[in-house]
C-alpha cells in the first residue's frame, strides 16, 4: 500500500481556517505521467479523489484536535499559556495524529518560528503558490504529488485574528509578554508580521 506524507503550515495550524474546497484539474502527458494545476507530476495509479479526501480529513482531523487544545489554553490563560502550549505540546499531539493515521505529519513555512519548520525548496514553491492564488481571492485545491511510491499532499493554512495574538505585529495585535516569551524561545522568530488572510505556510 501506498503511503501519504502531509505538510502543513504554520506552529498555530488550528488557529487558522480550511482552504477553499474545489476541484483538482488533471492532464495526462505523452509518457504516461499526471499533472495536476500547479504543474507538479501526479502517479496515474492513484486515485486523486481518494487521496486529496484522505489528506483532507488527515489535516482538518489534526487540526481540530490542535484548534481545541489551543482554544481552552487561550481562553483560560490568554495568548502567553497558547505560546506555552505550542512550544511544548504542539508537536506530540501532531506526532499522536500521525500515528491514528499512519502518516508523516509536518508543518513547514517559509518564515519559521522554529527553524526546524523552515520549508525546502520544493516546498518554498507551493507556498509561492498558494499565496498567489489566496492574494488574488482565485479558488485552489491542495497539491497533491507522488515520489517514489509515495503520495504527498500539501494544504495551506491562512491566518485569521485569532493568528495574530502571536503572528502578527507586536504591539499592534502580540502583547508584549508574549512578544518577550518569543524571544526568548524562539531568537531566530521570522514568523510576525501577518495580516487577516495571508499564507502561514503549508
Amino acid at each position: 500500500m501506498k503511503s501519504i506524507v502531509l505538510i502543513l503550515g504554520i506552529v498555530l495550524v488550528l488557529s487558522c481556517k480550511d482552504s477553499p474546497k474545489v476541484k483538482q484539474e488533471t492532464e495526462v502527458n505523452t509518457i504516461g505521467e499526471s499533472k495536476n494545476n500547479n504543474g507538479t507530476e501526479t502517479d496515474p495509479e492513484i486515485n486523486i479523489t481518494d487521496f486529496l479526501e484522505k489528506g483532507k480529513l488527515y489535516t482538518q482531523s489534526t487540526q481540530k484536535i490542535l484548534g481545541k487544545n489551543l482554544m481552552l489554553n487561550l481562553q483560560k490563560n490568554g495568548a502567553v499559556a497558547a505560546v506555552e502550549f505550542c512550544n511544548e505540546r504542539a508537536y506530540p499531539l501532531t506526532d499522536s495524529m500521525a500515528i491514528i493515521y499512519n502518516a508523516k505529519i509536518r508543518r513547514v513555512t517559509d518564515k519559521p518560528r522554529n527553524l526546524e519548520n523552515q520549508a525546502n525548496g520544493k516546498e518554498l514553491e507551493y507556498i509561492e503558490f498558494f499565496k498567489a492564488k489566496v492574494s488574488n481571492k482565485e479558488t485552489y485545491e491542495p497539491i497533491l504529488t507522488t515520489e517514489n511510491g509515495t503520495t504527498h499532499f500539501y494544504s495551506p493554512i491562512v491566518t485569521n485574528t485569532m493568528c495574530l495574538n502571536c503572528h502578527g505585529t507586536p504591539i499592534m495585535n502580540i502583547d508584549p509578554k508574549v512578544t518577550l516569551i518569543l524571544n526568548t524561545k524562539y531568537p531566530y522568530d521570522k514568523a510576525i508580521g501577518y495580516k487577516e488572510n495571508e499564507v502561514r505556510g503549508i
